[in-house]
């Protein structure tokens, strides 16, 4: 396993959160879903917050939830318009994933 300090975003910009993450030794697929892995739900508490298209916080969506929660949390704060996508870190504000609305996703 290797950690390595991680910046989930195009442009540097005092939003864009630098955090450590763990990578796998050795090559494995990235996950692609319409739902959270099921080892989220261990994640507790897990740091959600929704992000603009801007790539800037909406400090108001910032919740502390159980694993348990992640996936009704995400959905709710993807209701507001002004948010594009949620970050969710463990509770060491290391970077899991981003999760898109539908049709919004990056490549």
């Amino acid at each position: 396993m290797l950690v390595l300090s991680y910046r989930p975003f195009d442009s540097v910009q005092p939003y864009a959160e630098t955090g450590p993450i763990f990578l796998h030794a050795g090559a494995c697929q990235r996950y692609s879903s319409d739902r959270l892995p099921e080892w989220f739900a261990r994640l507790d508490p897990a740091i959600i917050r929704g992000y603009g298209n801007d790539d800037w916080i909406r400090y108001e969506t910032a919740r502390v939830v159980n694993g348990t929660d992640l996936a009704q949390a995400c959905s709710s704060i993807l209701e507001d318009p002004e948010v594009t996508y949620v970050h969710i870190r463990s509770r060491f504000n290391c970077f899991q994933c981003r999760v898109d609305r539908a049709n919004t996703v990056k490549s």
